[in-house]
């Protein structure tokens, strides 16, 4: 009976603390997230399929196409991490941001062959590129960003980091996930990038 009860406990409290985080949900935030629910339903994925957020919504009446001729090289600049641990638990925004880039000119109908993108990685974005074991150390999980890493890196998306941002916040090479390659500098790849023709993505946008 002492069992039963101490469960009955358990559940209860389980079950208010859900109550309490959803209560604390506006409903501008709920209706926003029923609106986004809907919206990815009908997203399409072309290359990159791993994370939600990289998904293209279809649109109708397209009077201005990108010539698909051509080679697009593009360089993104990603910078955007945290420690903060209710961050460090999900897949990196703005990495599914580099994704839906590369699906948005796929969907586009630019052929998977006359793509080139190169990724400088710089700032505290380092952390996300880490392998399991490194990023296990720091924050108690393996790395949910690796799915999508190994992804983009068959897709052809090639992932350097910044040697100056490795040395300031103590990351040795063997953290770093497997193909990721390494610069002195992202300024220098960034410069250098450009000068080969690459358009500038700055990715450092908001979570």
């Amino acid at each position: 009976m002492k069992t039963i009860i101490t469960f009955f406990l358990c559940f209860l409290l389980l079950a208010t603390s859900v109550f309490s985080q959803e209560a604390k949900k506006s409903a501008a935030e709920l209706k926003e997230e029923r609106r986004l629910a809907k919206l990815f339903g009908v997203a399409l994925y072309p290359l990159i399929k791993s994370n939600p957020m990289s998904g293209v919504f279809p649109v109708t009446g397209i009077t201005e196409r990108p010539d698909t001729t051509l080679k697009y090289k593009l360089l993104f600049v990603f910078t955007l991490g945290s420690k903060d641990t209710s961050k460090v638990k999900k897949v990196n925004y703005a990495l599914g941001e580099i994704g839906r880039i590369v699906n948005l000119h796929i969907a586009s109908g630019i052929p998977k062959q006359n793509l080139e993108v190169a990724v400088a990685v710089h700032g505290l974005s380092i952390f996300s590129i880490q392998n399991d074991a490194a990023y296990k150390a720091m924050f108690k999980i393996n790395n949910p960003n690796l799915v999508l890493l190994k992804e983009l890196q068959d897709a052809g998306v090639k992932f350097i980091a910044c040697g100056q941002a490795m040395g300031y916040l103590g990351v040795e090479k063997e953290a770093l996930a497997p193909g990721v390659k390494i610069a002195l500098t992202a300024q220098t790849i960034i410069s250098s990038y450009q000068l080969k023709g690459y358009v500038l993505f700055d990715d450092n946008v908001e979570d």
